[in-house]
Order: C-alpha cells, then structure tokens, then sequence
C-alpha cells in the first residue's frame, strides 16, 4: 500500500492533489487542520494535513492475471490443475477478497471523516490572562480586548516571555492610551461663542453646564450667560435660575426659535453662552428635531452630549447616533460615582472616534467635575498609576 501525506490551505485543494497523485481509487486515512508559524495559539497560519493511500496489490494481481497479447498461453481447466494450484490458487483469491473487503471498510469508517475545527489552543500567559479578565470586567467590547489581548501577545513575546502582572497592566495602560491619544482631548475650546449640551432625560446637563459655567467664570475669567429652551419642566428651568444666581450670571428663557434669536442678539456682548436643553426620549427622532425648530444650530455652536455611565452600552450608542444628526463635537460622562465599570469609555472613544470632554462624578456645582485625559480614563479601568 502506497501512503503520502499532502498539506493544503483547504480540503477541496487537499483532495485536488491526492487526485492528480494517486488517482480516483485513493482513500484518506485521516485529515486534521493545523496551525503553524505561531506561539501559544496565537498569529497562526491555518491548513489541512491529509493522509491518503492506494492500494496498488490489488491492481498488480489483475495485470498478472491478464493474459499477454503478445503470446498464446495455454489457459489450463480445472480438471488439469493440480490439488497444489488449487490449494495456493483458492489462498490468493482469498487473501485478495479479504483485502478489498478491508479496503471497503476503511472507505465506509473514513467517509464519515470532515474537516475538524481544532479548538485545542493553549491557555494564555497567566498576567494576560489577567489583564483580559479585567478588561472584559470593565465591560469593553470583546472585539476590542481581542485586538488588545493579541496585541499584548506580540509584545510579550518581543519582550521575552517573562514578564510580571504589573508590567502587564503597566504595558496595556500605555498601550489603551496610545489607541485614544490622537483624539483632541480638551475642555471648552472658546473657538466659538455658544455652548449647549445635549442629551436624554436624567443625565445630569443642567447640573454639568453650570459646572461648566462656573470653571470659564472662576479658572478662565470669562463673561458668561445662559439660555434655556427645556421649557417642559417647571423644575428644570428653576435649576438653572437657582445656579444663575449663585453665579451672578443673566439667564433667559426660549419658547421657539423667535425667543433663541432674541436671546442671541441680547447676549451679544458676553464671551461665552451655555445653552441647556430639554431632556426627552431621544430614542424617537422627532424629539431630536425639535431641538432644531428651538436653537439655531448654524450659529457655530459647541455641541456636547451627555451621556451617564451608569446607562447600557447599547442605549448610549442608540442615543449618539440620533443626537448626530445635530453635529456632536464631545462627549461627557456623568455619575462616574454611581458606578464601578468604566468600559463605556473608552468603548466610545475607540468606536466612535470622539474625545471626552469632561468627567463629572457627583453634584456639587463647581467641584465633582474633572477635564478628561487618555491617562484618566485608563486609569478609571485599569488603576494604574
């Protein structure tokens, strides 16, 4: 029996060579997917290894019976073979029958055999493995700890193999800044005059803006005003009055577009307007139109959406792409108190490629709010210092 072992990127391409090699009568006796090039299951190239044979004893006995056409041979009858001939001549069609009879059982047991998906890849370094647990803790996207964790597999390779659970996180903090870094990370730019912020219901804006407000009157010395169009809730325009106040800074109230352009022209003379919004179910794009038919946002305003942290991941995204429609410029995370998972983060700025603004993590107005930082926000999910 003639047995070659063949390596091809598929199966189909595996039993294209076994064809050409040993013909159509050949048979697999085992078939396996391996990986090479590769360290611990990871950067590896996938291929199939097939083990195929012919039978060519079969084939050689047929030749031999076949008469030569060359010569005439004497074909003896049964009756002047001898009990010897008979004897070795009745072994050698047995032997052959009960080749052919294995023959066919192996095809039978073998034709069950697939392509196997091998699933046996060895653990991780146990410092990676680590690192992954707590990322996935964190709640950041499993696509995105996959590209981070093989990543980290290069690294600790170059590195030599040999490195502690601080270098890990040490490495991963610096490696989690370097994908959000490009991001233009600051506060209020003062590139243009009004700022308003935007978002659903019960995220915190109005407490934010005033926040807001006070760090450009107290830390930038600025001239500073407000506008309201959340004229849904008594409460909410109250709230804003009540900082107005302690801030010593004038406020109006917008109904419609008319009031917003009045206000406009009144607040002339003053370095920057914060504009709060209503907080409505911006799940239903008409709420987000409204605020179109409310404040003109071609007057090159700064927009910040506020999102909680506290909120799921796929609410937040839901909620950003309806606010797109109004031109996003940063985002902000409140109740960074209320919570002990930070992933929606940097889930945000790695997915959706825009820069945090600000953090704020509690309600006293001007404290409990922090400018964000690639170095903050990996060190709300990893502690390092």
């Amino acid at each position: 029996m003639k047995v070659k072992k063949y390596r091809a990127s598929t199966m189909p391409e595996a039993m294209k060579l076994i064809r050409s090699d040993l013909g159509n009568d050949a048979i697999i006796l085992n078939s396996r997917v391996i990986q090479t090039n590769g360290f611990l299951g990871f950067f590896k190239k996938r291929s199939i290894e097939v083990i195929a044979a012919l039978d060519e004893k079969p084939f050689e006995m047929v030749q031999q019976m076949k008469p030569d056409k060359r010569k005439a041979v004497a074909i003896p009858t049964a009756s002047s073979k001898t009990s010897t001939e008979k004897t070795a001549e009745m072994k050698e069609e047995r032997e052959t029958e009960e080749l052919r009879k294995e023959i066919s059982e192996l095809k039978l047991l073998l034709s069950g055999v697939v392509e196997r998906n091998d699933k046996e890849v060895p653990p991780l370094p146990v410092p990676i493995q680590k690192m992954q647990q707590l990322l996935l803790k964190q709640e950041i996207k499993e696509l995105v700890v996959e590209t981070i964790v093989n990543d980290a597999m290069k690294w600790w390779i170059e590195a030599g193999e040999s490195k502690s659970e601080a270098e890990v996180l040490m490495w991963a903090k610096e490696h989690m800044m370097m994908k959000i870094s490009h991001l233009p990370f600051s506060d209020i730019s003062f590139t243009k005059k009004f700022i308003t912020v935007v978002g659903p219901t019960g995220v915190g804006k109005t407490t934010t803006l005033a926040k807001m407000a006070a760090e450009c009157i107290l830390k930038h010395k600025k001239k500073v005003a407000f506008i309201t169009t959340d004229t849904y809730r008594i409460a909410a325009i109250e709230q804003l009055k009540t900082y107005a106040n302690i801030l010593n800074v004038p406020i109006e109230v917008c109904y419609n577009m008319e009031d917003f352009q009045k206000a406009v022209t009144q607040f002339e003379n003053y370095d920057v307007v914060f504009i709060d919004t209503a907080g409505r179910n911006f799940r239903n794009p008409a709420n987000v139109a409204d605020l179109q038919k409310n404040i003109d946002f071609s007057k090159g305003l700064e927009t910040f959406l506020v999102l909680s942290l506290t909120s799921k991941q796929m609410d937040m995204e839901e909620i950003y792409h309806q606010f797109d429609a109004v031109h996003i410029d940063k985002i902000i995370l409140t109740k960074a108190d209320e919570t002990s998972t930070f992933g929606a983060m940097f889930n945000i700025m790695y997915s959706w490629q825009k820069p945090v603004a600000y953090i704020t993590n509690g309600q006293n107005v001007p404290d409990d709010i922090i400018s964000a930082t690639p170095e903050k926000v990996v060190k709300c999910l990893i502690g390092v210092n």
